[in-house]
């Protein structure tokens, strides 16, 4: 783990670093973030190191439990099913009433990202990739005048992209489908089509689930 060298609060450094560690695996499943030996690892005292805890808590990363180290969540097959069955019906509601604010400068801030998704499969980062993915989704959130749909889809998109730490191996392929259908939707929205926009994300949920049910089974 790198020492924090950034003009950033200790603690937003901390939090990226720690998340970063978790999305990539460097930090298993269940490990245990010990206060003191992340503290000396990180060059910060403990008070900025425990509110980027709460923080990745509260994005799902990390569990708390009362008298003993937080340590890095885990998921099992049922869990993951679990959360994407919520996410499809929060992304394809969402992709609905967004479909009534499109403006063009939507579409380009979404089209920029589509841009850098495509540019990180081919250089096969696939870490930097999975973060491109997630800011495409809460793009469409961030359209939507509602902040508590828009807070329960940021929250969704991480737990979900917790459990693609599996497929890290055959992620090349996912990367450039799920780019593909995100491209869809992007089309979608751009001629103010509500119905095929819909039907993009929808598809795009589905593969989801068919890609984790497929490398889930092949792991």
């Amino acid at each position: 783990m790198k020492k924090i060298t950034k003009p950033q609060s200790l603690a937003d450094q901390a939090y990226n670093l720690i998340r970063k560690d978790i999305l990539t695996g460097t930090l298993a499943p269940k490990e245990e973030l010990r206060e003191e030996k992340l503290a000396m690892e990180l060059g910060i005292s403990r008070t900025p190191l425990r509110e980027a805890i709460r923080r990745l808590a509260t994005d799902g990363l990390v569990i708390l439990t009362t008298g003993k180290p937080a340590s890095v969540s885990s998921f099992t097959k049922e869990d993951a099913l679990h959360q994407m069955e919520v996410r499809k019906l929060l992304e394809t509601y969402n992709i609905e009433q967004v479909a009534r604010f499109v403006t063009p400068k939507f579409i380009n801030t979404l089209k920029d990202n589509l841009k850098l998704q495509k540019r990180a499969a081919d250089k096969n980062d696939f870490h930097e990739f999975i973060e491109l993915d997630r800011e495409f989704h809460l793009i469409l959130a961030n359209q939507n005048p509602n902040t508590k749909l828009r807070e329960m889809i940021h929250t969704i998109n991480t737990g979900v992209n917790r459990a693609f730490l599996i497929l890290a191996n055959t992620y090349p392929i996912s990367a450039m489908e799920a780019s593909g259908e995100h491209e869809d939707i992007v089309n979608a929205l751009e001629n103010k089509d509500e119905i095929a926009a819909t039907k993009a994300m929808l598809e795009h949920m589905d593969n989801i689930e068919r890609r984790f049910l497929h490398y889930y089974k092949k792991g």
